[in-house]
C-alpha cells in the first residue's frame, strides 16, 4: 500500500481511500484499486483564497461547510424549497455547478440535483467518515465541500447530489451571470494557501 500524506482533512482523490485512525493527517491508498490519480489537498486547487479572506467574506456557516467539511441541519437551508430558475454556483469562488431544471424534492432537507451543469465541475473522493461509505462532492476549482453523491436520483441519471445550501449561492435566470472569483480577478488566486457530517 501507497500513503498519501495531505494535510488534516484536507486531501481529495478520485479513487477508494481507507482512513487511519493512528494516522489522522494521512490516508492509505488501497493497493488493489491502482494509482492514485488526482490526490489533493486545498494547497493545489486551481484558485486558492487565503483563510483571512474566506473568514471575512463568509458566513460562519458558509465557512463551516465549505472549508471545514461540516453539514448544515436538514430542513435549514436557504435554497432547500427554492423553486426558482436560475443557476447554482459554489459560494466561494463562483462556479457554476447545477441548473434549477436539474433540482428536485429528495425528502432529504438539504437540497438535491439529479445533473451538474458540466460533469469536470464537481471532484468525488470517497468518504468513509463516521463508519460509513459516501461520496464526497467537492468544488473541482477551490476545493469547497459541498455535500456528498448518492446513487438513489431519479431517472435518467439515477443520482442524487445532496448538497448544503450554505455552499452554493444562486444566480437567478433573467440576471446576467456573474463572473467565478478567479475570472475577476484575471485569473488569478489569493497568493496564500488554505492552511459533522449527517447523511449528507
Amino acid at each position: 500500500m501507497g500513503i498519501c500524506s495531505a494535510g488534516r482533512d484536507g486531501w481529495e482523490c478520485g479513487m477508494t481511500l481507507t482512513r487511519v485512525s493512528s494516522f489522522p493527517t494521512e490516508c492509505i491508498l488501497a493497493a488493489n484499486i491502482g494509482k492514485c490519480g488526482a490526490c489533493r489537498t486545498k494547497r493545489t486547487w486551481p484558485l486558492r483564497f487565503t483563510q483571512e479572506e474566506l473568514r471575512q467574506r463568509l458566513t460562519p456557516m458558509q465557512y463551516h461547510v465549505t472549508q471545514e467539511r461540516g453539514t448544515e441541519s436538514a430542513f435549514s437551508g436557504e435554497f432547500t424549497y427554492q423553486t426558482d430558475e436560475g443557476t447554482y454556483a459554489c459560494v466561494v469562488c463562483g462556479s457554476a455547478l447545477f441548473s434549477s431544471n436539474s433540482k428536485f424534492d429528495s425528502g432529504s432537507g438539504w437540497p438535491s440535483f439529479s445533473d451538474l451543469m458540466k460533469e469536470e465541475s464537481i471532484t468525488k473522493a470517497d468518504d468513509f467518515s463516521y463508519g460509513m461509505h459516501r461520496v464526497e462532492a467537492t468544488c473541482s476549482q477551490c476545493g469547497a465541500h459541498l455535500g456528498h453523491l448518492f446513487d438513489d436520483g431519479p431517472r435518467p441519471t439515477g443520482k442524487r447530489y445532496c448538497i448544503n445550501s450554505a455552499s452554493l449561492a444562486f444566480q437567478p435566470k433573467d440576471t446576467a451571470p456573474s463572473a467565478s472569483r478567479g475570472e475577476a480577478e484575471g485569473g488569478a488566486a489569493s497568493s496564500s494557501a488554505s492552511d459533522e457530517k449527517t447523511e449528507l
